[in-house]
């Protein structure tokens, strides 16, 4: 569940890296944007949508998908997504392209009404098993680390850092938004350290941390609130404060969306007063709401969850 967050996070801060992981080749990929799109009148939501800019209308749409769990279904509704989309969205005479992103090979559940589609050129699926077989561009390199185990992610993340230093030009975004998307990544692959402890082991001194938007977002409420105690203890106390508020509250905002996104693939179009629990639910909620959701076959187990869940004392 935190994979695939991560995933959308990713493509969301560098959208030009899923044309590259696919090897779709447009002339301004830069100017894509990520978008999550709903087509409310089927209850289907394209988890990720990578729309190029007005001045290429050559260019086509990017459905992507990220499974990193193997589902029966994925390829039926992945297509109809798509076709549905089409029909009620898109200008007519735009070309698409599809990318679905797997972990490993064994992850993929093939489908025979759907191979013909799956043969197309403008069909991509990226295996991030492979990218370990060669070198790879940092963008890659990235993605890699979403599924890498925990040492392995722990020395890929140090070489990004280094090879970031070491030749800032060749970065295809800026150095802080490429230490906001380590720090986040090694968050949820390393959860048993805390983010200072995230921080030294990339190396980072202070000069580094001072560049990145997390800090400059906490750094001057730090900074007011520590100034009776002084400057420098302020500045290290609101920053912790910070961190951990800002780490809970958006672990708790992905779990929810996640959950919710889930739920409308099993159940539809959730009832309002359901949706408004789910979303105040805290993170700990949100994620045993995510394990108990496997086990529901019908709406009523929800109604009932979130009823012992609001009642619980």
């Amino acid at each position: 569940m935190k994979t695939d967050t991560l995933f959308y996070r990713l493509f969301q801060t560098y959208p030009a890296l899923a044309l590259e992981a696919a090897g779709i080749i447009v002339a301004d990929p830069k100017g894509y944007q990520f978008q999550a799109e709903e087509v409310k009148e089927t209850a289907f939501r394209l988890d990720g949508l990578l729309v190029p800019p007005p001045t290429t209308p050559e260019a086509p749409l990017v459905f992507l998908e990220a499974q990193m769990q193997g589902e029966d279904d994925f390829y039926g509704r992945f297509c109809a997504e798509i076709f549905l989309y089409l029909y009620r969205r898109t200008p007519r005479h735009q070309p698409w392209q599809a990318v679905v992103f797997y972990p490993q090979r064994t992850t993929e559940r093939l489908d025979a009404r759907y191979t013909a589609l799956l043969s197309l050129p403008g069909f991509h699926r990226v295996y991030l098993e492979d990218l370990a077989a060669h070198p790879a561009t940092m963008g890659l390199q990235l993605l890699r680390l979403l599924v890498t185990e925990p040492e392995e992610a722990q020395q890929l993340a140090q070489r990004l850092v280094r090879q970031a230093q070491a030749d800032p030009v060749a970065l295809l975004l800026p150095f802080p938004d490429l230490l906001n998307l380590l720090e986040t990544i090694l968050v949820y692959r390393l959860p048993s350290l805390t983010h200072s402890e995230i921080q030294a082991m990339l190396g980072l001194t202070h000069a580094d941390l001072k560049q990145s938007r997390f800090y400059q977002e906490v750094f001057g409420e730090g900074q007011k609130e520590g100034q009776k105690e002084g400057l420098e203890k302020g500045q290290k106390e609101g920053l912790e404060k910070g961190q951990r508020e800002g780490l809970e509250k958006g672990r708790q905002e992905e779990s929810v969306m996640l959950v919710l996104r889930l739920l409308r693939r099993r159940f539809g179009a959730l009832p309002s007063v359901q949706e408004e629990r789910i979303r105040s639910l805290s993170l700990a909620q949100a994620e045993a709401l995510a394990e108990a959701l496997l086990d529901f076959q019908t709406p009523g187990e929800l109604a009932a969850w979130l009823d012992d869940c609001y009642y619980r004392p």
